[in-house]
């Protein structure tokens, strides 16, 4: 069993990580243990977690900005912000819930390590786009920093940027920066009953195309549509496309009238309000719609909107699969019945045929450890790849083979 170290402050952490080169010992980074159950398994000889660094560092609510120690747990951090009538635009998403893990439990760190983003990233853009700059130890034991309280165009390498979703293989993040937003004062969501996924597909890309601003875009094939909880919607056995309006409470009718008239082709919508939209994008932030299961894995896919139904068509043929489409189709979330493979022949087939890329979330240790799971590299991506991890961690010792087997 691998040694638990558990720093307190950063240069501790920096201390720790000098040792550790030396001894060319490996690193499994962790936080709260949110994403333990995901990407590969670590090969390592130390457990290093960040809960220890916690805590808001920096907090000006009319400037827009917020510092936090990495450790810091996300629902913290939403807690400071809402107290304030504020939120994190890019609403991430909380694997825990699906892969096995603490619920909860997900730190800012991680947020940023991951680069997963919720359904309202198609209009305030990932956690890449808002994060503003970042203080880490590299594999050396070096500390350095980057970015500041502003974004700025500036020349040369963007290391915050480039540190987010890598997975804790290149440094380890001590504090972040990042930008937050006003909360909405109001929401609605338009639910339409019974599209196929392609046309659902079709309608949502409609509704992005207005000036009506829209948040959130998701549609749900019946048999995911089944496992809704919110009780307006619950129970219908019929697909479901959502659409989620976000605005100030005296423009909320006009734009939600205006959106009804532009997707009146595809039939009346039910209408839900603030209260029951608020619980049925939580349930998306939490994945609670592809809960967890040993009988089942779990993908994560990037697609063109207009070849998402086609991807999930095309490995549908070949097993019972599960899938939920978000960002309008841009990305799709599929549960696959539990193989030797994880389905990642059929999954990766169907991927490469209409363009995209495949991450597996949720699987059992032995099969994260024989298969892809991330998108396999192209032999000159991994040519750089390999050379920005060998600038930061020479020795490969930070979450060595968490994204790829052989470094």
């Amino acid at each position: 069993m691998s040694e638990l170290w558990r720093p307190a402050a950063e240069w501790e952490l920096q201390t720790m990580v000098s040792k550790l080169a030396r001894e060319k010992r490996g690193i499994e980074i962790v936080g709260h243990g949110a994403l333990r159950n995901t990407g590969r398994v670590a090969k390592s000889d130390v457990v290093l977690t960040t809960a220890g660094l916690k805590g808001v560092t920096l907090y000006e609510p009319t400037e827009l900005v917020m510092s936090a120690r990495a450790g810091t747990p996300l629902y913290e951090i939403e807690a400071v912000l809402a107290a304030r009538g504020q939120m994190l635009a890019f609403e991430p998403v909380d694997l825990g819930p699906a892969t096995g893990a603490p619920g909860g439990a997900l730190s800012i760190g991680g947020v940023f390590a991951t680069n997963f983003s919720g359904s309202r990233r198609i209009l305030a853009g990932s956690a890449r786009d808002n994060l503003l700059g970042v203080r880490a130890v590299n594999g050396r034991g070096e500390l350095f920093k980057s970015g500041g309280r502003v974004m700025k165009n500036v020349t040369g390498i963007d290391l915050a940027r480039g540190l987010t979703g890598s997975w804790g293989t290149l440094a380890i993040m001590t504090e972040v920066t990042f930008k937050v937003t006003p909360l909405p004062q109001t929401m609605q969501t338009l639910a339409f009953v019974g599209l196929p996924d392609d046309l659902a597909i079709e309608a949502m890309n409609v509704a992005l195309a207005t000036p009506l601003e829209i948040s959130g875009a998701v549609h749900l094939p019946r048999n995911c549509a089944a496992r809704i909880r919110t009780p307006k919607i619950k129970g219908l056995d019929k697909p479901l496309t959502l659409l989620r309006l976000e605005t100030f409470a005296a423009a909320i009718d006009e734009r939600r009238e205006k959106l009804k008239g532009a997707l009146k082709v595809y039939g009346a919508p039910i209408e839900l309000d603030s209260e029951e939209t608020f619980s049925l994008w939580s349930e998306f932030r939490a994945l609670s719609i592809m809960p967890f299961s040993a009988e089942t894995s779990l993908w994560r896919i990037s697609s063109l909107p207009t070849k998402a139904a086609e991807i999930v068509f095309a490995i549908q043929k070949f097993m019972d699969a599960v899938a939920f489409y978000d960002w309008a189709g841009g990305l799709i979330w599929l549960e696959v019945p539990a193989a030797a493979d994880a389905g990642a022949a059929d999954v990766r087939r169907a991927v490469a045929v209409r363009g995209g890329h495949a991450t597996l979330i949720r699987a059992e240790p032995q099969v994260r450890s024989s298969v892809d799971v991330f998108e396999p590299l192209k032999p000159e991506i991994e040519r750089l790849t390999r050379g920005i991890k060998s600038a930061f961690d020479p020795s490969g010792l930070l979450n060595r083979g968490r994204m790829y087997a052989n470094f």
